[in-house]
C-alpha cells in the first residue's frame, strides 16, 4: 500500500483497491472481506482529487498549435514519412479542438461513413449506437480546416498508408494500420506537451471547449450541453 501511495494519486489508490476487492469477491464467493472493505472505506475518505485547471487551455490555443505543426510539416526538410506524421498530428489536434467528441469515437472515424463530405463541407456523423448518450451526433467541421483535411487525405495519409492500407480509417499509424484508442490518447497528450508546453489529454479538449464557450459566450449557458452532446442538466464529462 505504501509503495502504491508513493507512485500514484490518492484517487488512483482508492480505485485500485476498489477493483481488487471486486475481483476477490468474484473469485472467493462468501469469503470474509471485511478487512479489505474497511481499507477501501478509509481510502475513500482520504481521496484528494488533483486539480486539472493548470492543464486547461482555450480552444484557439489548441487550434493554433495544430496549425503550426501542419505548417512546419509542409516546410520541414525531413523524410516524407516524418512530415506525414507531423501533419497528421497537427490536424488531429486542430480537429479535436473544434469538434471535441469522445476519444473512442474520434479514434474510430472512417472516411465516407462517420467522416463525410457533404457539398464541400466535412462532417462528423455518429449514429446513436456509437455515442455514449445513445443519440445521433452530427457536427460540421469549420470551413477553415477544409483545405488542411484535403491535403491530409490527398498527400499525407497515402504516405502513412504506404500503399498497403486497406482501410477507410481517418487516422493511420506509421505502419499504415488504423491508430488504436490507446496510442492516439498518448499521442495527443504528448503532442500538446511538446507544442504548447501543457500536456492536454483528449478528455481535457472537452473541458477546453466549454471553458472557451464560457469566456466567449457566457450569455448562452446551455450551449455547452450541445457542444459536448450531453442531455440537458447532465454533468460535464
Amino acid at each position: 500500500m505504501a509503495e502504491l501511495k508513493g507512485r500514484v494519486s490518492s484517487v488512483t489508490v482508492y480505485g485500485s483497491i476498489q477493483k481488487l476487492r471486486r475481483v476477490v469477491q468474484l473469485i472467493a464467493l462468501g469469503g470474509d472481506l471485511g478487512w479489505l472493505i474497511e481499507i477501501e472505506r478509509q481510502l475513500y475518505s482520504e481521496r484528494r482529487p488533483r486539480s486539472k485547471w493548470h492543464r486547461v487551455v482555450t480552444t484557439d490555443v489548441l487550434v493554433d498549435a495544430g496549425r503550426t505543426l501542419m505548417a512546419e510539416a509542409e516546410i520541414a526538410r525531413r523524410p516524407a514519412l516524418t512530415r506525414a506524421r507531423m501533419y497528421r498530428n497537427g490536424l488531429m489536434i486542430a480537429l479535436l479542438a473544434y469538434c471535441p467528441i469522445r476519444l473512442k469515437n474520434y479514434a474510430a472515424l472512417e472516411i465516407g461513413r462517420s467522416f463525410v463530405n457533404v457539398d464541400g463541407t466535412w462532417w462528423i456523423v455518429l449514429t446513436a449506437a456509437e455515442t455514449k448518450e445513445k443519440r445521433e451526433d452530427e457536427r460540421p467541421v469549420p470551413e477553415d480546416l477544409t483545405n488542411s483535411i484535403e491535403r491530409y487525405l490527398q498527400i499525407y495519409r497515402p504516405i502513412l498508408a504506404r500503399g498497403t492500407a486497406e482501410t477507410n480509417a481517418l487516422w493511420l499509424a506509421m505502419d499504415g494500420k488504423p491508430m488504436s484508442y490507446a496510442s492516439m490518447g498518448e499521442l495527443i497528450t504528448e503532442t500538446t506537451r511538446m507544442t504548447i508546453g501543457v500536456a492536454v489529454s483528449p478528455h481535457l479538449f472537452r473541458t477546453a471547449a466549454v471553458t472557451t464557450l464560457a469566456i466567449r459566450a457566457g450569455d448562452k449557458p446551455h450551449a455547452g450541453t450541445a457542444l459536448l452532446h450531453h442531455t440537458p442538466g447532465g454533468p460535464v464529462t
